[in-house]
C-alpha cells in the first residue's frame, strides 16, 4: 500500500522531514517513490518555510490510492488541502509526565470518597454483625485457655509420676 509519510533527515536534535510517497513496507528513512515536500518543525508556525508541499502531486498520489499518515494528514489539513483528522482522546497529553502522577493521586481520593459513602451505609449495618462476631470469638478464647490448661496438667502429672517410679 502506498503511504504519504514523513522521512526524517537533519542532524541530532535538529530534525528536518521530507514528505514522501513510499511503499508501506519500506523503512521510514528508506527508499521512496517521490518527494512531495518538506517540513521543518523547528521554525515558528507563521513562517512559510516551515511547510512546503507540492499540492498537485499530493492530489495525484491520493487519487492513485496513497494514504497519508496521521501526522501528514494534519499537515495537509493545516494547508487546507484535505479535512483535518479528528483529534485523538489523550486527556494526559498536555500535562507533564511528572505531574501526571500527582493528578492520579488527586483523583484517587475522590474515587475513594465515592466508595466510602456506600461503606458508611454498610457500617451502620456492620456494628450489629460485628457485635455478633465478637461474642463467638470471646467464647472461643475462653475455651482455648481451658484446653491449654488441661494439656499442661497432664504433663505436670506425668513429670511427678516419673520420679516416683
Amino acid at each position: 500500500m502506498l503511504r504519504i509519510r514523513l522521512s526524517m533527515g537533519g542532524v541530532k536534535k535538529r530534525p528536518v522531514y521530507k514528505i514522501v510517497v513510499a511503499d508501506g513496507r519500506y523503512p521510514r528513512d528508506g527508499k521512496f517513490i517521490e518527494k512531495l515536500g518538506s517540513y521543518n518543525p523547528l521554525l515558528p508556525k507563521d513562517k512559510k518555510e516551515r511547510i512546503k508541499v507540492e499540492f498537485e502531486r499530493v492530489k495525484y498520489w491520493i487519487s492513485k490510492g496513497a494514504q497519508p499518515t496521521l501526522r501528514v494528514s494534519r499537515i495537509l489539513g493545516e494547508m487546507q488541502l484535505m479535512p483535518m483528522p479528528k483529534p485523538g482522546n489523550n486527556p494526559h497529553k498536555a500535562v507533564p509526565k511528572k505531574d501526571r502522577k500527582k493528578e492520579d493521586k488527586k483523583e484517587e481520593p475522590k474515587a475513594e470518597a465515592k466508595k466510602e459513602e456506600p461503606k458508611a451505609e454498610a457500617k451502620k449495618e456492620e456494628p450489629k454483625a460485628e457485635a455478633k462476631k465478637e461474642e463467638p470469638k470471646a467464647e472461643a478464647k475462653k475455651e482455648e485457655p481451658k484446653a491449654e490448661a488441661k494439656k499442661e496438667e497432664p504433663k505436670a502429672e506425668a513429670k511427678k509420676e516419673e520420679p516416683k517410679d
